[in-house]
Order: structure tokens, then sequence, then C-alpha cells
């Protein structure tokens, strides 16, 4: 063995993948002479899935990411190419951002902006091994012999540690599609300790949109205002298109129930425990045998692209059934595969084996980010990235360990659900999981977590003045809300009770009329004073309003919240049966039944338990005493 180095660094981040760039970027930015290695430079930031940014949960997640200082926003708001606000109709709490991405063009910026990152150096080559002196991470070492000396490591290999590709009854080693798996980083885990285990994830089939009959499926347009994850981005002024929503049918699950043998899911060929929440379409058609169809989603990979992504059809049946499958759905029964799905196992490692600084506890200055700690998703893996690479550069620098609670940030409560629970499946975030969920809406992160950016050195002074600059506007804009009041005698009054068709009392605050359902935005918009119009955005309007309207949720909230932490000793009957009690999904269920908790203690620290799981369970044990 080498007894030298052949380049020394602060930080390495071994993966580029979602994980890896924002934790590269990060300990770059924060001072630290780091280097971002992967097996193809050609590939940094691949979505190996869905070419898609966002979505419920996912979205909050992008937007703390992008409050924090993080990339990831600001890549899909130059590279989207459909931009659509989730649950627009519901409560701001439960709405969030989602874009499709152009495939080819989210890499080739997410590229563009790592190599224009001072202190940033990319590195091509396959990592064997760590070097590992004293319980203390030292370097890394290539499969061509290289090695590369570093005070912090950060794992970022996500699904590429003992990779496994199933098609059909075929299978292959690799980390995705046509890319090699990483078979020796993952003994090398293995011997030093770490406990691995198995989890599963899989992908669609891609069709040639050349092949299809559009006709057949209903369009779903883009946004008419685009709304963008990063607070700095003004406006998406690229061209958006459109997606198309399909339906599976009887005829396509009568087909998989007759070929289910011939599915690695259900000939036991796969081990690993695969996502429930993106199952494949097999399934689906097994778990769900009441449903006569399943949707479909037709989104497109790109602009210059007729490769089209079938979202809502992941499967590993064989090549020819999945051409049959496709067949059988209308619009499809001339369609093209350009690449069949697959399913692919991989390796992760427990994450409580891990501080909430995302450092291992077996080796010092080794981090681990992304699927190797049991989640699923980009989005749950770019914050743990984040995470990784600020702390990483914080444990070289000799700088206290940063972490975000739980009442602060949806990325608090995914490292805090990771470290404390450990995963018995892939881990994806819901807003269920969070205890405060109403004061943790995607348009308020940048209130909540910009100030850690800037203490960190990932924010700015333009950026600064900028977010300085909204939260004054927001400021005066609910000052605004609250004191303009209407008069019976006043025109607005007279107009507003025509239009809502009721009597508004005497007189009535702006802030009030804001709060009605039958009143929208712009409606408000148009009732604020006509000096002020012109100084105020539409998003800013937004955020001021949902600030008011949960006002007094939030402090029932934290009050529920507090009553829940306070009744652990609570006895559970030995003999309940878990499925009686009203408001509990059957994934709880599933999930107490097994525990078998004796305690509402032990219930609420059993992986997965939702804090309105937890609540609708206290109650049925209070009112059962009563």
């Amino acid at each position: 063995m080498k007894a030298s180095f052949d380049e020394d660094f602060d930080v390495i981040v071994i993966g580029a993948g979602h994980a890896g760039c924002e934790a590269a970027s990060a300990a770059a930015r924060m001072g630290c002479h780091t280097a971002l290695v992967t097996i193809s430079l050609d590939m940094i930031g691949q979505m190996s899935c869905n070419p898609a940014v966002g979505g419920i949960a996912k979205g909050h997640l992008v937007r703390e990411i992008d409050a924090l200082g993080g990339i990831m926003g600001r890549v899909i708001d130059r590279t989207g190419i459909q931009f659509r606000l989730l649950n627009r109709s519901r409560g701001p709490a439960v709405q969030a951002p989602r874009a499709q991405a152009d495939r080819a063009l989210y890499r080739t910026e997410m590229r563009h902006v790592l190599e224009y990152t001072s202190n940033l150096n990319l590195r091509q080559g396959v990592v064997t091994d760590f070097v590992i002196e004293k319980g203390h991470v030292e370097g890394i070492e290539l499969q061509d012999t290289r090695r590369l000396k570093a005070k912090a490591v950060i794992l970022a290999a996500g699904t590429f540690l003992n990779g496994l590709i199933h098609n059909g009854r075929s299978t292959y080693t690799a980390g995705r599609a046509g890319e090699p798996a990483s078979i020796e980083l993952a003994e090398s885990l293995k011997r030093l300790g770490f406990p691995v285990g198995r989890l599963k994830t899989g992908t669609p089939p891609r069709l040639d949109g050349r092949t299809i009959d559009w006709e057949a499926f209903e369009a779903q347009p883009a946004d008419e205002r685009p709304v963008p994850f990063s607070f700095l981005t003004e406006s998406i002024e690229q061209p958006q298109v459109s997606c198309h929503i399909g339906y599976t049918n009887q005829e396509v699950h009568k087909l998989i129930q007759d070929n289910l043998h011939e599915s690695p899911l259900y000939s036991g060929q796969i081990k690993g425990i695969g996502p429930r929440y993106c199952p494949s379409i097999e399934d689906k058609v097994v778990k769900f045998p009441e449903k006569t169809r399943h949707q479909l989603f037709l989104e497109p990979e790109g602009y210059d692209t007729y490769e089209v992504y079938l979202n809502g059809f992941s499967t590993s049946l064989p090549f020819e059934l999945q051409q049959e499958l496709v067949h059988e759905i209308r619009g499809l029964e001339e369609t093209k595969l350009i690449r069949p799905g697959y399913a692919i196992e991989y390796d992760f490692v427990d994450p409580r084996e891990l501080k909430h600084f995302l450092q291992t506890t077996r080796v010092q200055g080794l981090f681990f980010a992304g699927q190797i700690n049991g989640t699923t998703g980009y989005e749950e893996a770019a914050c743990q990235g984040l995470l990784a690479g600020i702390n990483a550069a914080l444990y070289i620098q000799g700088r206290e360990g940063f972490t975000l609670r739980r009442e602060e940030s949806y990325i608090g409560v995914l490292i805090d659900d990771l470290i404390t629970q450990g995963v018995d499946e892939p881990y994806r975030m819901f807003t269920s999981r969070a205890e405060n969920r109403l004061s943790l809406r995607f348009d308020t992160s940048d209130a909540r977590l910009s100030p850690y950016g800037k203490n960190l050195g990932l924010i700015e002074d333009t950026e600064w003045a900028k977010f300085s600059a909204r939260r004054d506007r927001i400021a005066r804009l609910r000052n605004i809300l609250l004191e303009t009041r209407f008069k019976r005698s006043d025109p607005e009054y007279q107009e507003l009770a025509r239009i809502l068709q009721k009597d508004l009392g005497d007189s009535i605050s702006l802030a009030s009329i804001s709060q009605l359902h039958e009143v929208d935005i712009p409606l408000i918009f148009n009732l604020l004073p006509s000096s002020f119009r012109s100084q105020t955005k539409l998003s800013d309007l937004e955020t001021s309003i949902g600030d008011i309207i949960y006002h007094g949720y939030i402090r029932a909230q934290h009050q529920n919240n507090e009553r829940i932490s306070t009744q652990g000793d609570v006895q559970i009957p030995s003999d309940l049966q878990f499925n009686v009690v009203s408001g509990l999904s059957h994934e709880m269920v599933e999930r107490l039944e097994r525990i078998r908790p004796q305690t509402f203690a032990q219930a609420s620290r059993i992986p997965g338990m939702t804090p309105g799981a937890l609540t609708t369970l206290l109650f049925f044990l209070k009112s059962s005493k009563n």
C-alpha cells in the first residue's frame, strides 16, 4: 500500500447525486478545500428516476434547502419545464411546489454550478476503501490506485452500494442502469462493523413519445403563475409544457395477476424492502384488488427529447411483459419502450449509527448522507447532503455542530426521525410527520432558516439584503391587513357584501376578510390601499395572509403537542385491537399491531408513527377510560 497521498483536501464527498452535490457545495462555500469524487462526471446531478423536484412535503424540503443557502431550488428554477403548486385549493400549510425538469438540462446546470464554486474540485474515479487511522478517517482509496487525503469524508453513494438490478428473472450488478455498482466500498463498510441492511426501489419504463396517441389522454398544463423554489428567483421565464393523465384498466391488472410468478418482487428473488408510498404496479394490483384502475402520468423528459416517463407504472417485470402491459393501456396501443423499468436493491446503514450532525459514531470524521441512511427521494437526500456538508466543514474548523429542531423545519423532523427511530422501510417525508406542520409552511422557510444560512456563510450579503427586504414587506403587509377596516358606508364593504351575499357586521378588517373561504388573493389585493398596491407582490400577500389564518391554529397545535408529551404513562390494554381505533390509517394499525406497545410512550417511539396518529390513539385511550 502506498504510504503517501496523491492529493490533500479538507473534505471529500463520495457520490455526485443530490446529496453529494449539496454536501460538496456547502463545504466548499464554507471555506473548505473540497473534492467531489464520482464514478462519472457526466452524470453529476442525474435524476435516476422521476425527472421532477418537489411535491407534498418534498417541496417544503427544497424550500428549506434554499433558505439555508443550498442549491437544488436554484437549479430546478432554471431547468424546470412545468411548475405546479399542489393543493392550491386547500390551506397554505399543505400547499407545496413541484416542477417537472428537463433531465439533461438539470444535470448540465448542476455541474455548471459546481464547477464555478470556489474551493471545489471535481474528480472522476471509483472509490474502493477508506483510509482509517486510530478510529479517524484519513482519506480514501480509488480503484486506479490513487489515494486522496481528507480531514472529513462524506459518503453519499445513493443506490450504488452493492446495487443489484432486477428485470424479471434477470439480475445484474449496477448502481443504476448503465453504471457500475460500488461493491468494494460496500464491503469496506461491513469490515468497519456498520450494521448493513437491504432496501429496494424501482423505476418505470420510458416511452417513445412519437408512438403515443396523445388525444387519448387528459392534458395537465402548468400553472399560469409558476411558483419558484428559490426565494431568490423573481420569476420563471422559460417555456412551460403540459403533462398528461391516463389510467390502467382491468385488462392490465389481469395480465399482471396472471404473471406474478415473473415478478422478482413476488417470486422471492428481491429481498430488500421497497418504498410503501411509491409502490410498483405489481404491488398496486395485488394490494388494492378492489381498484379497477390506477392513475398514470405521462411526463416529458425534456424540451429536446421525445422520451416520456410513465409515472405510476414502476415495475421489475420482464421487458416483453412490460411491452405487452403498456399496449393494454388506452392511447399506448402502438407505443414503443425506449428503456424498460427495473427494480434495484442496494445496501443501507442503520441511521441510528449517526449523531444528529450525520457523523458516524464508529469513525470520527466520516459522515453519511442520502439513501445510505435509509431514505428515498431526491429531496430527502439533498437536505441530508446539505447538513452533512455544513457539519463536515464545522468539524474540521473546530466549531460546534449544526442541527435543526423538529419544531422549526421538516429537515429537523427527517434527521431526528432517522437518528432516533431508524427505518424499517425507505423513509419518505410527509407533512403528517411534523408535530408543528402548520407553522412549517413552504413560504415561511426563509423566515425560519435563512438567519442560520447567513451565520454559516452560505448566504451572501446581496442575498441577505433580499431576504431582509421580503421580511420587512411581509411585516408591513400584516399590519395593513390588520389595520385596514371597512364600514357599512364604504363602497368596498357594499361591493364585498354583494359578492359574498352575506352581512359582514358593522365593520370588518381586511385580515378578517382574508380568512373567508369565498375570498381569493386577487380580491384581497384589490382591497389594499391604492398607495400600497404597486409595491405589493402576490407571493408576499399570500404569506402574510397565511400568517394571520394560522395564528390561532398554531397556538392550539403547540398546546396539543405539550399534552401528548406528558401522557407517556397512559397504559394500552394488552388485548386492544388497534383496527377498532377510528381514524387510524391501515399503516398505523399495522405498525402498532406489530410492536404491541404497552404504554403511550412506547407507541410514540415506534418508527413512522405520525403526530396525528398519536393524537387519535391518545383520544381513544382517554375516552375508553371514561
